[in-house]
């Protein structure tokens, strides 16, 4: 039987599979998601560059929630990365929930990135 690690490397490797073929031209928005913070980037994989990117551990987000791990925390960080993304020129992303399931903290960010102008 498979340790949940393998588990889950084994569906991140599966979603990233699927994400990196349907993605086309479209920059890649991928989500870690730890104990106690979530983080959030915008990739472009075509240049192997970072477009934007946004966590809880920012100075002007960690003073103002009281965790790092809540979906309040997470939709904060979707809006945030959402309006640093459309700055740099990007609307339409692919989403990657990585081996996550899309519940939680992981919806709320890629909720409050929809409302906040990013198409996915």
């Amino acid at each position: 039987m498979a340790k949940p690690a393998e588990r889950f490397d084994r569906r991140q490797r599966r979603v990233r599979y699927r994400v990196r073929k349907a993605a086309g031209t479209r920059p890649r928005l991928t989500v870690f998601r730890s104990g106690k913070n979530i983080y959030a980037q915008v990739i472009d994989d075509a240049k192997g560059v970072t477009i934007a990117a946004a966590s809880t551990l920012e100075k002007d987000l960690k003073s103002s929630l009281k965790s790092g791990a809540t979906k309040d925390a997470a939709a904060k960080v979707g809006a945030l990365l959402a309006q640093r993304a459309t700055a740099a020129g990007v609307s339409e992303v692919i989403f990657d929930r990585g081996g996550y399931i899309f519940h939680g903290r992981i919806k709320a960010l890629a909720d409050s990135a929809r409302e906040a102008g990013l198409k996915f």
